[in-house]
């Protein structure tokens, strides 16, 4: 449910809609999002004239029914705070489903809503939105993720092995590719997750069967240094905005190749996501920040979701390059709910849901992101420990071979080593 100071934040933009007043409620004092109604109206056409704003560098559009989908165009354009000029118009991908099960489904206090899009430090914002019947409850999400009080540390997760036996973690199958190395991962602590926000525990699935590759559409337009802030904000609106429980996919990966942690409950666990409509069990995710339906990917990133789905997949034996039949979980446009479904393990967003994600350019790449997965099994397996020897070895050394039988008789145990 809603914290009583975001259910009094937005009351209080209700208000101030009704009044005309061009400042927009703040949803709470230290979360980060501000939140302004779009006026009611004509069903077909809403819009929000220009006004000066808190701080933000995200922004998004949501509605009250989950259920609804935007048939229609949310435009945005917004007001940069180091130059003060106003950007052009810049359509929100609507590409966006609710949850079909788990918490993020039930909660009360779940939206619809757009994708979020990264305008970087901006202080107005304006908004006109057309199209069919507009589900009712519009309203403007602006996301300050570096507005919280913390600083955010800059660490990583160093690259290891799972321990073996942990809960939801299989064993390799015998014959099973070898398994990829655990990739670098910067950690939700790293990138400065507000777990105080994350209300109930991760849902686990009974395993990890397929990865489905998303881009966060909006814009390139973001610096790697800024890559900490784009995921905050992304975790901020699909919790606060649209009222999931966490952040809805698994890892992230910037344009830069750097990974992040997603969901919490442990990366090396199959954790219930909010990522592909109809199939969110028994499944992981990787998005990587940015729009490539426009932008083309780059080596880093590729090799960078290979090396993850390679890592995800290798923890339960699975082929990177194979297929597997999967269930949908729900009507979601494009199948229907107890539907199976054959897709490559390592599959689009747009395999699974009816949706352009993860870009054209981006799935494009799919087919070498596939091929780079199924080799990193082979290129970083981990190497067996050498068995101990009893004789020298026969290749040359570049020192002396010891006299063991001098150095046992400094011992004092003369006799003991049979050469």
């Amino acid at each position: 449910m809603p914290s009583p100071l975001l259910r009094t934040a937005v009351a209080t933009a209700l208000a101030l809609g009704a009044l005309g007043l061009a400042q927009p409620a703040r949803a709470s004092s230290t979360d980060g999002v501000y939140t302004v109604r779009v006026p009611d109206g004509d069903p077909h056409k809403r819009s929000l004239a220009p006004r000066t704003t808190e701080p933000f560098s995200m922004v998004g559009v949501t509605w009250a029914d989950p259920d609804a989908a935007l048939d229609g165009t949310a435009y945005v354009r917004t007001r940069s705070r180091e130059s003060g000029e106003w950007s052009a118009w810049r359509a929100l991908d609507t590409d966006v489903r609710t949850p079909e099960s788990g918490p993020d489904h039930d909660d009360a206090g779940v939206r619809g809503g757009t994708q979020p899009l990264w305008t970087g430090p901006s202080d107005g914002v304006q908004v006109r939105v057309s199209g069919g019947r507009l589900p009712q409850g519009l309203r403007v999400e602006l996301v300050d993720p570096d507005g919280g009080p913390d600083a955010v540390q800059t660490s990583v997760v160093e690259p290891g092995v799972p321990e073996p036996g942990v809960p939801g973690v299989a064993e390799p199958a015998p014959g099973a590719p070898a398994l990829a190395g655990r990739p670098t991962v910067t950690s939700r602590s790293a990138w400065g997750a507000d777990e105080s926000l994350v209300k109930d525990p991760p849902t686990y699935t009974t395993g990890t069967q397929a990865m489905f590759v998303h881009h966060t559409a909006g814009t390139n337009d973001y610096t790697c240094a800024q890559s900490a802030s784009v995921v905050r904000g992304v975790f901020l609106y699909h919790v606060q905005s649209n009222g999931w429980n966490d952040i809805g996919y698994h890892f992230l990966v910037d344009k830069c190749g750097t990974v992040f942690e997603g969901r919490a409950g442990g990366i090396d666990k199959p954790v219930l996501g909010a990522h592909t409509y109809g199939f969110n069990t028994a499944t992981s995710s990787v998005s990587v920040l940015g729009d490539y339906s426009t932008a083309s990917t780059n080596a880093a990133v590729r090799a960078s979701v290979a090396k993850v789905a390679a890592w995800k997949l290798g923890l339960y034996g699975l082929d990177p390059a194979g297929t597997v039949v999967l269930t949908s979980g729900a009507d979601n446009g494009k199948y229907q709910a107890g539907q199976k479904v054959t897709l490559n393990r390592i599959s689009g967003h747009r395999d699974g849901s009816p949706t352009e994600c993860p870009g054209q350019n981006l799935y494009n790449d799919l087919p070498e992101i596939r091929a780079l997965a199924a080799k990193a099994g082979t290129l970083v397996a981990p190497q067996p420990n050498p068995e101990p020897q009893t004789e020298p070895h026969a290749e040359p050394h570049t020192e002396p071979e010891p006299d063991w039988e001098q150095e046992l008789a400094e011992l004092g145990i003369e006799g003991v080593l049979a050469r």
